[in-house]
């Protein structure tokens, strides 16, 4: 219906800005999916965490048993040693399009960012999850004496009792950071679904406008 200005100028310009709306609205779901995607790559690595968090709990529950001799101990701590140094690789290496996550200094998720979610500059998703990050490597540093490359440690050998309290302090750290990053996945879908219906009602509006209607043309040019 409206090919130049001429044909309706107070409707084009109401189609140019409809038209501008729905070109940012499909860029800010495309930014909504990337960033759900840096969210999962960072829970799956904490989901990995949890797991060795899990198996170095059960070497000191056993370790801390009447029943485990000196040599059974040592056995239980390299393993200990080997599964702290594996956090530190986890946490240090876990990256998303080239750009580190969890790393303690210089780790994405270490300081607040900042979400372009819908097309006009206020529309934005602040997202900050630096002090629970900041509590796991704490927590992790004092479960694990490899974790900051020592070579070896005592924990088990020494006071395999305590550092089940400690284990389980960090488990809890893990949790909290898990179920920021939960809610802040939760929260994009909901923003990707609304996005995509204003950019299917906005395009819609956009098409009445600019569009002819074709049942009333064909009638126009029968008669």
């Amino acid at each position: 219906r409206i090919n130049s200005a001429k044909d309706d100028a107070a409707g084009l310009q109401i189609a140019v800005r409809l038209q501008a709306q729905t070109r940012g609205m499909g860029v800010a779901m495309q930014n909504t999916q990337n960033a759900s995607s840096m969210l999962q790559t960072a829970d799956g690595a904490f989901n990995e965490v949890t797991n060795v968090l899990y198996r170095m709990k059960d070497l000191a529950t056993q370790a801390a048993d009447g029943s485990s001799n000196d040599e059974d101990k040592k056995a239980m701590q390299a393993e200990y040693d080997a599964l702290g140094k594996e956090l530190n690789n986890i946490m240090g290496n876990t990256s998303y399009g080239g750009a580190k996550l969890l790393a303690e200094a210089g780790g994405k998720l270490g300081a607040e960012i900042k979400f372009q979610i819908g097309a006009s500059a206020s529309e934005t998703m602040s997202f900050n999850v630096g002090t629970q990050l900041t509590a796991v490597h704490t927590a992790l540093t004092a479960a694990a004496k490899s974790y900051d490359g020592a070579s070896a440690g005592d924990e088990l050998t020494a006071a395999a009792n305590a550092t089940i309290t400690l284990l389980e302090t960090s488990l809890a750290a893990v949790g909290t950071m898990r179920s920021a990053i939960g809610a802040g996945e939760n929260r994009l879908d909901h923003v990707y679904n609304n996005l995509g219906n204003m950019s299917m009602n906005t395009a819609d509006a956009e098409g009445r406008i600019m569009d002819a209607d074709m049942a009333a043309e064909s009638a126009k040019m029968s008669s």
